[in-house]
């Protein structure tokens, strides 16, 4: 019947390379000291936009994962099960070391590139992030104990995905996962509850016994996890595999596994430690301070995760746009979306623009002291900003799409219950402000090394250089925490258009600087000031040639 005859929709978005149709990225990678890298990362974005990595992405989070607490024969085995399309998101992440890139070797923009690769995975499926993410971001800590990190440096540096419940030595390539939090405390790790007992003499790499219960364990399948617990002498650091060196289970006790709003595809968990076996990690009774340079790599993830979804977003708005009419036009072609699709394609370069130059500062930290303050004081800015972002950006992005967007057919409702979660992990709003008052604090050389980098761009706009003159003045003065949020969200702007004022066309720059700092800004996304090129904007961030 010709009422069946399916006409004015648009092209499903499958079977492009995720880094070659991402003008922004790419810049990002020479400019960053990453172009060696660009071979592996548009393979890397080749694989996952293909037709059927997008759909391994939905099928993940469509057949979540299932808690197994016994065998049939009643052995107690605490194990996740997993769809088939997780197993293949994971094999195709390790394969392309999104895990571990920058420790395979010294080379000057490994972080750069690693980034890009995170990026353009979470765009595809999130919830692999998550363990992607702990697995990088554990090397750091475990360095500081030699002895242990010699015992799990090969098979953390490997690349070949292996699921099965076997120890550590008998894989490949592992992953690690992470246990901090507790029901009483949530970001107040101090408060935690659960102690560890020295099985023979204790101190730094020593073995203990550990009794607790944690709140939330990110992704409970791993081999071993990072985690808190007492001890005589404080707050400390821990290693927990899940297999005792005698190759017995170690007590993992997952009571639940948690039923998320989003990130659905990854398993959170519940967990008690029963006389668990662990090594401690850095200094006894400095726990907090042996894991901050984890926390440190994960909040770096969490900038290029949700500028991946930014980018997943809004380069599914300009699709349909492209293809779709109404009233007679292309809805592309419509003055009104063309602002609202220019506007998030601003909102998407300024976040990707950010994330490269802070992983070249974690590239460039060592020996460079200006480069480290830089990036202990950036990377909770711009965590703080782009993850508050990244919901109005899906969000804005799902009504370009009207209806269509709503059902679960489309990977919008997908990236809209995915959106918050980075902006929840790793310190929420407050406690990541709170954090930008301690590294002011305590760190002093951290202010001048950020407003050095943001002076880089002196001259270019006049709405910035107004803003770098008020933000010297207001860091210069004795903070008030009640106002720190716009503190710090008054920074981050200013980063985002110093690097687009150095780096991007001048009508993006100058966008972006009108209307985040100038007279014209607004609360609302798609209110761009008139005679601005939007087309040129939009087609800058077009995800395909068409």
């Amino acid at each position: 019947m010709a009422t069946h005859e399916v006409v004015n929709q648009a092209s499903p978005l499958v079977d492009y390379n995720l880094y070659e149709s991402d003008n922004a990225l790419r810049e990002a990678l020479h400019r960053e000291s990453a172009a060696w890298a660009e071979p592996s990362v548009s393979d890397f974005g080749a694989c996952l936009g293909r037709d059927e990595t997008i759909e391994w992405g939905r099928l993940a989070n469509v057949h979540t994962p299932q808690l197994r607490t016994h065998d049939a024969y009643g052995h107690r085995i605490d194990e996740v099960e997993f769809h088939p399309a997780w197993h293949n998101v994971m094999r195709l992440a390790l394969a392309h070391e999104t895990h571990n890139l920058p420790w395979r070797g010294n080379k000057r923009g490994a972080n750069v590139a690693r980034s890009a690769k995170h990026y353009m995975l979470s765009q595809i499926e999130s919830g692999s992030c998550c363990p992607i993410t702990m697995t990088f971001a554990c090397v750091p800590p475990l360095r500081q104990q030699p002895e242990v990190m010699a015992e799990w440096e090969r098979p953390l540096l490997g690349t070949s995905y292996d699921p099965r419940m076997v120890p550590a030595e008998q894989k490949a390539a592992v992953l690690i996962g992470m246990a901090m939090t507790e029901k009483q405390g949530g970001s107040d790790v101090r408060s935690n509850t659960t102690r560890a007992s020295a099985i023979d003499s204790g101190g730094p790499g020593a073995a203990y016994e550990l009794t607790g219960h944690k709140w939330f364990c990110s992704a409970p399948m791993c081999d071993a996890f990072l985690t808190l617990a007492h001890t005589e002498a404080g707050l400390s650091c821990f290693l927990v595999p899940r297999w005792k060196p005698d190759g017995t289970r170690n007590p993992f006790r997952i009571q639940r596994l948690k039923d998320k709003l989003g990130n659905r595809s990854n398993a959170s968990a519940e967990i008690e430690y029963q006389g668990t076996f662990a090594r401690m990690i850095g200094e006894e009774g400095r726990g907090v301070r042996t894991i901050i340079d984890m926390v440190q790599h994960t909040r770096l993830d969490c900038v290029s995760g949700s500028a991946g979804l930014m980018r997943q977003a809004t380069a599914q708005a300009v699709n349909h746009s492209y293809y779709r009419a109404a009233f007679g036009r292309r809805l592309l072609e419509q003055p009104l979306m063309q602002n609202v699709l220019a506007d998030l394609c601003l909102e998407t370069e300024a976040a990707v623009a950010t994330f490269s130059r802070l992983a070249r500062a974690f590239d460039d930290s060592h020996g460079d002291e200006q480069q480290r303050a830089f990036a202990r004081l950036a990377t909770a800015v711009a965590k703080y900003w782009v993850c508050k972002r990244t919901p109005q950006v899906t969000y804005e992005a799902m009504e370009c799409l009207g209806g269509n967007g709503y059902v679960e057919e489309s990977i919008m409702p997908r990236l809209y219950r995915e959106a918050p979660v980075n902006a929840i992990w790793e310190g929420s709003g407050n406690v990541i402000c709170l954090d930008v008052m301690r590294a002011m604090a305590r760190e002093p050389e951290c202010v001048p090394a950020f407003l050095d980098e943001v002076d880089t761009a002196h001259g270019g706009n006049r709405h910035l250089d107004s803003l770098c003159t008020d933000l010297r003045d207001e860091l210069g003065r004795a903070p008030d925490e009640t106002q720190t949020r716009r503190l710090v969200e008054r920074m981050a702007v200013c980063l985002q258009a110093s690097l687009l004022v150095r780096h991007a066309p001048g009508p993006v720059a100058d966008a972006y600087c009108a209307t985040r700092i100038g007279e014209t800004r607004s609360l609302a996304l798609g209110t761009l000031p008139s005679g601005l090129p939007l087309s040129d904007i939009i087609e800058r961030s077009s995800p395909l040639r068409h």
